[in-house]
C-alpha cells in the first residue's frame, strides 16, 4: 500500500524521503496542526463495510478506503492510525471534537452539513441486492414495497427505505419492512438465509458482493440516488480539509486512487478529482 518514491523521477527530491521509510516528498501537502505535531494521521473507521474496509483472514486492516488513507498517510509523511469506531457514531464524534476524520463513504444532505462538510473521492448510488431465486420477484416502479429490506444502522440506506415507504403508502402498495444491521456481511447473511428478502446498500459494495458471493447475490437494476461520496471532516476545520483535499489530489495525479479502485472492481466509480462539499449548492454530477 505505501506508494515510495512516486514523484522522484520528475521532480529530483529523492533526498526529501522522510527517513523512517513513509511515503515520499509529504513536503508538497501541508499537514494539519494535528498530524504535524503528532506524526499520526487518525481516521475513525468501522472497518466493516466490504470493499471500503474491512478484516481479511488474517485480521489485517484491508480495502479501498484503508488504503488510500494509507497512501494519503505516505504524502503526508504520518503513520496512520485507523480507530474503529460505530457508523451512527460517527458525525457525532467529528462535531465532539473526538476525532478530525471519519472515512467512509457519506452521501451528504442538509443535515449532516449542518454538522459536518465532506471531501468527496467517489461516486455511487444506492441498489438492492437479492438472491438469484427472487429477482423475478421485484417488479414495477415501486419493487421494494411488500419486501423484507437490510439496511446499515444510519446510513443513506437506512433513510432511503423510510422515504420508499412514502411512496408505497401513496400507491397503495405494502409497506417494506425494514431490518437494520450493523455490519454489512450480517446483511449479506441475511440475505443468504431468507431471514431478509434484498440488502440495501452502496451500489459500489452491491456491485463488490455480487462478484465476491460467486453468484448467490444479484444486483437488482433500480439505481437510487445517484451522488458523489465523501470523508467526513468537523464543520469549518480548513486545515484538515486543506490536506485531505490536496492529498488525495496528488493521488488522482499519481495513478494511485484508480489503481486502488481498479484492484476492487471498482474504477468506475471514480471521480475527476476530489473537492470539498460545505453546502449543497457545492456538490457536482460528474
Amino acid at each position: 500500500m505505501n506508494r515510495l518514491l512516486r514523484h522522484a523521477a520528475g521532480l529530483g527530491l529523492a533526498a526529501g524521503i522522510a527517513t523512517w521509510g513513509l511515503g515520499a516528498f509529504a513536503a508538497e501537502v501541508a499537514k494539519s496542526p494535528e498530524v504535524a505535531e503528532s506524526g499520526t494521521l487518525v481516521i475513525a473507521n468501522t472497518l466493516d463495510y466490504a470493499p471500503f474496509e474491512y478484516l481479511d483472514a488474517d485480521g489485517k486492516q484491508t480495502g479501498i478506503i484503508v488504503e488510500l488513507a494509507q497512501a494519503v498517510a505516505d504524502k503526508v509523511g504520518a503513520k496512520l492510525d485507523i480507530q474503529r469506531t460505530p457508523f451512527p457514531s460517527m458525525i457525532p464524534g467529528l462535531a465532539a471534537g473526538r476525532f478530525k476524520i471519519a472515512w467512509e463513504t457519506f452521501s451528504a444532505n442538509p443535515e449532516r452539513l449542518k454538522q459536518v462538510d465532506f471531501v468527496m473521492f467517489l461516486k455511487a448510488g444506492i441498489a438492492a441486492s437479492t438472491s438469484p431465486e427472487k429477482v423475478a420477484s421485484f417488479t414495477g416502479d415501486h419493487p421494494l414495497c411488500g419486501k423484507r429490506v437490510g439496511v446499515s444502522a444510519g446510513t443513506a440506506s437506512d433513510f432511503l427505505v423510510d422515504k420508499l415507504n412514502e411512496e408505497c403508502k401513496a400507491a397503495n402498495l405494502p409497506a417494506i419492512e425494514k431490518s437494520v444491521f450493523n455490519a454489512s456481511t450480517d446483511m449479506v447473511q441475511g440475505v443468504l438465509s431468507d431471514r431478509i428478502d434484498a440488502r440495501l446498500d452502496d451500489a459500489t459494495a452491491s456491485s463488490y458482493f455480487e462478484v465476491t458471493s460467486g453468484g448467490k447475490l444479484v444486483v437488482l437494476p433500480t439505481l437510487y440516488e445517484v451522488a458523489p461520496l465523501g470523508l467526513a471532516v468537523a464543520k469549518g476545520d480548513k486545515p484538515t480539509q486543506d490536506m485531505m483535499v490536496a492529498a488525495l489530489a496528488e493521488l488522482f495525479k499519481d495513478g494511485t486512487y484508480q489503481k486502488i479502485l481498479d484492484k476492487y472492481g471498482m474504477g468506475k466509480y471514480a471521480i475527476k478529482e476530489p473537492y470539498l462539499v460545505d453546502s449543497m449548492d457545492k456538490l457536482r454530477q460528474d
